[in-house]
């Protein structure tokens, strides 16, 4: 299963596709996160000590090409990788969970990354899944990766949303893109709820039920601020991330 999470900047999202990770390792025996971030995080939330070490997926163009085949002049790529033979040195492991990272734009006014996602889109395209594996990916904040299909090939779409107008506004904007580019299955995760009233804005504004709700955690800031992989909290948020289970996985 390949499983994307999006929003609008500050939902959360990072945080809880970290949690969902650690959550799903008792359903899957292989879990590999993606960071898609131009500015990325995961690697803190899943205690991950050297991300530096990670050879960003954006340097997997001539590994790609070269796996294919690819013939001189041919736009055609025959590569269906597995995550067991994607070489060790894009990845890094913690608690059960690999890490891969796209890679960040490095400077100011140095346009956008496309051919980065160039990758990251054939990558997940043609990524060859068992059913004991799972691909997480988090994805930039917004909407643009939806506009450049980068997210084409992903089975399900997390949308996180705060209780506020703004929240909701890029969400249904998400959907509606994901619609257009064919992903076939999407549901709503709310953040920060602590009354039954966010939990029921959200819903309302947006026409459909949130597969889980998701406090506003004392416990998860702790945790950020110390510099704590988020393995430790995932108790704490037991009840949201069953809900997001059984959604995702039902019996």
């Amino acid at each position: 299963m390949k499983i994307a999470i999006s929003g609008k900047g500050g939902v959360g999202k990072t945080t809880i596709l970290a949690l969902l990770a650690h959550h799903l390792k008792s359903r899957f025996a292989r879990i590999l996160v993606i960071d898609a971030d131009p500015s990325p995080h995961m690697a803190q939330a899943l205690g991950i000590e050297h991300p530096e070490r990670i050879t960003a997926i954006a340097e997997m163009r001539e590994l790609l090409s070269e796996r294919a085949g690819k013939t001189e002049g041919s736009p055609f790529y025959n590569l269906n990788p597995e995550i067991d033979d994607l070489p060790e040195r894009f990845m890094q492991e913690r608690d059960g969970i690999k890490l891969m990272v796209l890679g960040a734009i490095p400077t100011g006014n140095s346009g956008c990354a496309c051919a980065e996602n160039t990758v990251l889109k054939r990558l997940l395209t043609k990524l060859m899944l068992g059913k004991d594996q799972a691909v997480l990916l988090d994805m930039e904040a917004g909407v643009e990766h939806l506009g450049r299909g980068t997210i084409a090939g992903v089975d399900h779409l997390l949308i996180v949303v705060l209780p506020s107008a703004a929240s909701v506004r890029t969400a249904l904007k998400i959907r509606q893109l994901a619609r257009e580019v064919g992903i076939p299955r999407m549901s709503l995760v709310g953040n920060g709820i602590q009354t039954p009233e966010d939990a029921a804005f959200i819903e309302s504004q947006l026409g459909e039920s949130l597969i889980a709700s998701f406090p506003d955690s004392q416990e998860i800031r702790g945790a950020e601020r110390r510099g704590l992989p988020l393995a430790t909290v995932v108790g704490a948020m037991s009840r949201p991330l069953r809900d997001m289970e059984a959604a995702l996985l039902p019996a």
